[in-house]
């Protein structure tokens, strides 16, 4: 049995412990509110521009909409995001996975590249010659310091340009999509080509009446649909980061709890062990100055 000072000190440590997980616990709580609602006004929107740009896209030519173009994939662009931070769980380890499992599977005989939005998952890849990272687009941290769509927007951007250009002929998506505080699941979106609707959504979907021309919505409808699906892909991200967190650093404190508990359970019996044995002791050397 370990003595009282060395169980003490362990006692004092994980209450200290206890005390960050619940400071870091309290603090994603209050950031996951924001978050979700960010998320939550933005995710009907998004799909909804998203549904009309899959109609829009089926009744238009190639020569009208580059970003449909269907190639033989040779190159492939994943845009993974993650988290700048630890201590949520496995958030960040799925997202890295998850692109492992996409390069090994389905585009192991392709050229990949990595466009990462996050520290955790730029790090889990820059020992390979996977990442890229365009000048003007800043480095992959940079994001979450101040996350704005003109920021998003910036990637979207040179994500369509390489599309156009020919230097990935598909792009996609890699984050965690948010459920709830306790629920995440990873996502891998296909951004470009755009998929179009099929032919039975399209007839559900009626007759558009485009106003001044079809030609000229569309050209500004594609580019803003796709910023605007990657930025709900970086709002979902950050709202299951901090569900994640929250949801981590609540068992952690719970299990420190009863760590806690077990080891103050020791403390006791061993100092009512060395009580024991003083007494013991004086009530022998007192019999032995009485003999």
């Amino acid at each position: 049995m370990a003595n009282l000072k060395e169980i003490k000190s362990r006692i004092t440590s994980i209450s200290s412990t206890m005390q960050i997980t619940s400071a870091m616990k309290m603090v994603s709580a209050a950031k996951l509110r924001k978050a979700q609602d960010a998320i939550t006004q933005l995710r009907p929107y998004a799909q909804k521009l998203k549904e009309i740009l899959g109609n829009v896209s089926g009744t238009l030519d190639l020569s009208e909409n580059r970003f449909a173009e269907e190639r033989d994939v040779k190159n492939v662009l994943i845009i993974g995001v993650s988290s700048n931070r630890g201590l949520c769980g496995g958030f960040n380890n799925n997202i890295t996975k998850k692109i492992n499992l996409l390069i090994k599977n389905e585009y192991s005989n392709k050229n990949v590249n990595v466009l990462t939005i996050g520290k955790k998952v730029n790090d889990a890849f820059k020992r390979g010659n996977l990442i890229i990272r365009p000048e003007g687009l800043g480095e992959a941290e940079d994001m979450f310091n101040d996350l704005t769509f003109e920021r998003v927007a910036d990637h979207a951007q040179y994500a369509m340009d390489a599309f156009v250009e020919g230097k990935f002929d598909k792009v996609i998506v890699v984050y965690n999509q948010f459920k709830n505080a306790a629920i995440q699941e990873v996502q891998a979106e296909q951004l470009l080509p755009i998929e179009p609707s099929t032919e039975e959504n399209l007839d559900k979907a009626g007759d558009y009446i485009f106003e001044p021309s079809k030609i000229e919505i569309v050209r500004d409808l594609i580019p803003k649909t796709l910023k605007l699906q990657l930025f709900k892909a970086v709002l979902d991200s950050q709202a299951s980061e901090h569900g994640a967190r929250m949801t981590a650093m609540h068992k952690a404190t719970d299990n420190a709890s009863e760590l806690k508990k077990d080891l103050t359970l020791e403390y006791n019996k061993a100092r009512q062990a060395a009580i024991t044995n003083e007494i013991l002791e004086i009530v022998g050397g007192a019999e032995a100055l009485n003999g």
